[in-house]
């Protein structure tokens, strides 16, 4: 493959999430996750709860997420049941050794999908299970058009903390073309009740590359963006893995790219743009992806725990979490995830059990995400020099002007912290470089 044909946006993931790559989890390791379950937890690692709400008003032609837009009211109460059996189910396991949670994190889909009624419900009887009155973050996914002032208010009475909310972009014609359900007067109306309401932190997410997106489109967006005065925006580089709406349509005509979306080049062009115009208005980089208002008090706490190696419950359908060294992942269909749960059991899919060497690329690729490392994290936690085992792979970033040694460490360039994602293979164990993440 040329290095012209890797700048196209093509099929196929971009994003890496975690290691080793999904495409090596298996259902042959399920015993080896029930024995993570059944064991002690370690000693001082946090925990944390991630919970799937999977309904949408419409499918975005770039989802590759287990998502629903054919439920009905009966389905939606069906699935929020499952739900709560299956945290009720965790909550006995004896990995749980009395730990209280450090983060909750409700994701999709669209968890403001839901109506107000059936949020104070579901989260009251979650709490009665696994309470989360002294957890440190508590996240909200929210698509704009579906938030309501009462919606919002009961959300701050329950305990959320920090708001997401999925902007995308402001254009309403590229929102629609790329298959997103709001307007642009509902992300102005939600963001102004919101901040009525005293969020901690509300997060606005942005997507450069999305199809028909332009430069001038660009600048709006993020002059729109800056506008608002959110705690944090995040930032994802537009890519198709193959099981989006958008990647179909391209293999039923023959393509293997879109002709009216950018290269990964112009891509990172804009996402510099975003980083220097905000970075001039006073926020602070946090990630590849994330810039903060005021780093002192803007934290990711779901973010930040789970790339220093934290334990997870992925609840929900199709849903992943990482427990005592156990990668996990829930069955991906609906009514293998009812049918599992309504006889009692743990609706586990696949699991992979991961060996020390593997943790530590794990959280080194993650935490590099953060455009540095700290070399005596890992001495202490690994007991490992990662400057001398990957020596090869840091030697090659810094040759090519991605990456600089510092007294700490190492630290990303700008260069490099845009495209960290395809850097991060270089420190890939052989067996996992060229095969398919997922």
């Amino acid at each position: 493959m040329t290095e012209t044909t890797q700048e196209k946006t093509g099929l196929g993931n971009y994003f890496v999430a975690n290691y080793p790559p999904f495409s090596f989890w298996k259902p042959a390791y399920l015993p080896d996750a029930l024995a993570a379950l059944n064991a002690a937890p370690e000693p001082d690692t946090p925990l944390g709860l991630y919970l799937h709400i999977p309904f949408c008003r419409k499918r975005c032609k770039f989802c590759y997420f287990r998502v629903y837009t054919d439920k009905n009211a009966r389905d939606v109460e069906t699935y929020l049941d499952a739900l709560v059996q299956e945290v009720t189910l965790y909550s006995r396991v004896p990995l749980i050794g009395g730990r209280p949670l450090k983060y909750v994190y409700f994701g999709g889909g669209t968890p403001s999908y839901l109506s107000a009624s059936q949020l104070r419900s579901l989260m009251q009887r979650l709490q009665a299970v696994l309470p989360w009155k002294g957890a440190e973050e508590v996240t909200f996914e929210c698509e704009p058009g579906t938030l309501q002032q009462h919606k919002l208010e009961a959300l701050r009475e329950m305990g959320v903390t920090r708001l997401s909310l999925g902007v995308e972009n402001f254009d309403p014609k590229i929102l629609e073309f790329n298959g997103r359900a709001h307007l642009e007067e509902e992300i102005h109306r939600a963001y102004g009740w919101a901040r009525q309401l005293g969020f901690e932190q509300i997060n606005i997410d942005l997507i450069a590359g999305m199809v028909g997106e332009s430069w001038d489109n660009w600048k709006q967006c993020v002059a729109k963006t800056l506008a608002l005065a959110p705690e944090s925006v995040t930032i994802y580089q537009m890519e198709l893995p193959y099981n989006t709406t958008f990647s179909k349509e391209l293999r039923i005509i023959g393509q293997d790219e879109p002709m009216n979306i950018a290269d990964w080049p112009t891509k990172r062009a804009w996402v510099n743009y975003a980083f220097d115009t905000l970075i001039a208005a006073g926020y602070e980089v946090s990630s590849a992806y994330t810039l903060v208002k005021d780093r002192r008090r803007t934290h990711f706490v779901y973010r930040d725990a789970l790339w220093h190696g934290a334990d997870m419950f992925g609840t929900g359908v199709a849903s992943f979490g990482h427990v005592h060294g156990v990668h996990l992942q829930n069955v991906d269909t609906w009514e293998q995830y009812v049918e599992m749960l309504r006889r009692g059991e743990l609706p586990l899919g696949r699991a992979l059990p991961v060996e020390p060497r593997h943790r530590l690329i794990r959280e080194m690729i993650l935490q590099l995400k953060t455009g540095r490392l700290d070399t005596a994290y890992f001495q202490r936690k690994f007991s490992t020099d990662i400057l001398e085992t990957f020596h090869d792979g840091f030697e090659q970033l810094e040759q090519d002007g991605n990456l600089t040694r510092t007294a700490e460490g190492v630290e990303l360039t700008r260069k490099g912290l845009l495209q960290v994602d395809r850097l991060l293979p270089v420190f890939f164990d052989p067996q996992h470089r060229g095969t398919r993440y997922t």
